[in-house]
């Protein structure tokens, strides 16, 4: 399987695509006026405590205030350290309104939800995430051989051990990069870590409430310390400057992925090169047609996101259940793609297709689960329920592809539908008609689209001289440009 990393690197924005086998399978973008910060550390100043909801907001100086709730507020004891979170603890216990408080982000602000926060902080080098504040060292669940976890477990260990008469005490995390890692790269991110904290240390000591004490690597240079595999063939860069940046972290931080960074200098725009404009351009349609005809419909919204799998225009060859079957399992691995691809997180119901095998729903459900397993979000699959839907959670860590690239549609206001021209068409009758009962004018004007106007000229044209005859006054028409379909403006005349 070969998977390379593709970086487009601009002023205004950078995007990094995962492609796998020539397919996009990730794509990640981060824009100069709004970039993402999950990672970052703030000192910031609770604003509000929320008894009822065990929480409380948080100004960290964005434009919405952060949320925090008390299950991630973690009580220090008299040596800094964590002591284990109480479920039963009250939030008035831990936070008072004007207090200072070192958060870091979760969730990036989300819709008209602001960024999601925690008193467990961290920061991430290569191989390890290190937690001033704890004690505990943990494994990723990605890390699937348990003779490589511990092996890692112990490693860090004794590494641990024999830095802390120079170092402060403190934990980690490590991460699923470091399956396979030697002794040696470990060691180096230790050094890493403890001075970046140090200095962090320094900065929060002057650091006046609201303001942010840490802020994450750029996106191109995440690219190396975090999607980095041994699978990863290559790492395309089509900016001379970032490619030195990302050679230089390399050098002296990755030494092992420096033969895999690649300047490319070409005329043709690389995400052209790759196809990856187009794919981008499809992940925001509701239609994803699959190889055999089939066709799934995704549907985002603020409470949660559907897919319902059709099989359109495939036919198969033996009977219906066979070709229900692999639709099915078709869309199994679309789906997975497009959760991907789209970064869609939250609850997500999945609609297949009905199958009456028990093998065939098994089947279908465990192939669901294996495309799954390359997720990086964190996921959740319950399994079939009584009406046969598959549900499933994604973690939702910033916003999908969608958000970040469009905005609601000014004219249908998000709903995805215009009233028709014959409605618009109607409810001027009956403004018509209410204005024609409260005024004495000679005269009606009706703005409105070229449609709706068209419509009252052409198939309504014999309702409107009803109306006319009805009213006793004269109805006239002007088409006005700017109008959607459904505005229009009644003028007395």
């Amino acid at each position: 399987m070969s998977e390379e990393i593709l970086v487009n690197f601009g002023p205004t924005e950078t995007r990094a695509a995962l492609v796998e086998n020539g397919v996009l399978q990730e794509v990640y973008v981060e824009r100069a006026r709004s970039k993402g910060y999950v990672g970052n550390i703030y000192l910031g100043k609770v604003v509000r405590v929320l008894p009822g909801m065990q929480a409380a907001f948080v100004d960290i100086g964005q434009e919405r205030a952060g949320f925090i709730h008390v299950s991630d507020i973690a009580p220090l004891n008299e040596d800094g350290v964590e002591e284990r979170s109480n479920d039963e603890a009250d939030v008035r216990e831990l936070l008072r309104q004007g207090q200072e408080i070192l958060v870091q982000v979760t969730k990036d602000p989300i819709g008209t939800k602001g960024a999601r926060l925690t008193t467990h902080l961290s920061v991430s080098a290569r191989y390890l995430v290190y937690m001033p504040n704890t004690m505990h060292i943990g494994v990723s669940n990605r890390i699937e051989d348990d003779n490589e976890r511990e092996r890692l477990r112990s490693t860090v260990n004794k590494l641990a051990e024999e830095h802390k008469d120079k170092y402060p005490v403190g934990g980690f995390i490590i991460r699923t990069v470091a399956e396979g890692a030697t002794e040696d790269e470990l060691k180096a991110d230790i050094p890493f870590v403890f001075h970046l904290w140090h200095d962090l240390a320094d900065t929060i000591k002057n650091a006046t409430a609201p303001c942010i004490i840490y802020e994450d690597l750029p996106l191109y240079m995440r690219t190396v310390r975090d999607l980095m595999r041994p699978n990863i063939e290559k790492v395309r860069i089509d900016s001379r400057e970032c490619y030195a940046s990302m050679e230089k972290f390399a050098k002296h931080y990755a030494p092992e992925i420096g033969g895999r960074l690649e300047h490319y200098p070409g005329e043709r725009p690389l995400f052209d090169l790759y196809g990856v404009e187009n794919e981008i351009q499809k992940a925001l349609d509701t239609k994803v047609l699959l190889k055999s005809g089939g066709y799934l419909i995704v549907e985002q919204t603020e409470a949660m996101s559907t897919i319902d799998v059709n099989t359109g225009a495939f036919v198969g060859h033996r009977n219906l259940e066979e070709t229900i079957f692999k639709t099915n399992l078709e869309a199994a691995a679309a789906i997975a793609r497009q959760l991907r691809l789209r970064n869609i997180g939250g609850i997500i119901i999945i609609d297949f297709i009905d199958m009456k095998e028990e093998e065939n729903k098994r089947q279908v459900l465990r192939t669901l689960e294996k495309c799954m397993e390359k997720d990086r979000a964190k996921t959740s699959i319950t399994g079939v329920s009584e009406l046969g839907l598959v549900e499933m959670t994604r973690k939702r860590t910033r916003e999908s592809l969608g958000q970040v690239l469009c905005e609601t549609c000014p004219v249908c206001q998000g709903r995805g539908s215009l009233k028709s021209a014959e409605t618009v068409c109607y409810e001027i009758f009956r403004e018509i008609l209410r204005e024609a009962r409260t005024y004495e004018n000679d005269k009606f004007l009706v703005l409105a689209s070229q449609t709706v106007i068209d419509r009252l000229l052409d198939e309504e044209s014999t309702s409107v001289a009803d109306l006319e005859l009805f009213i006793g006054r004269t109805i006239q028409f002007q088409v006005e440009t700017m109008y959607n379909q459904e505005q229009y403006d009644i003028v007395l005349a």
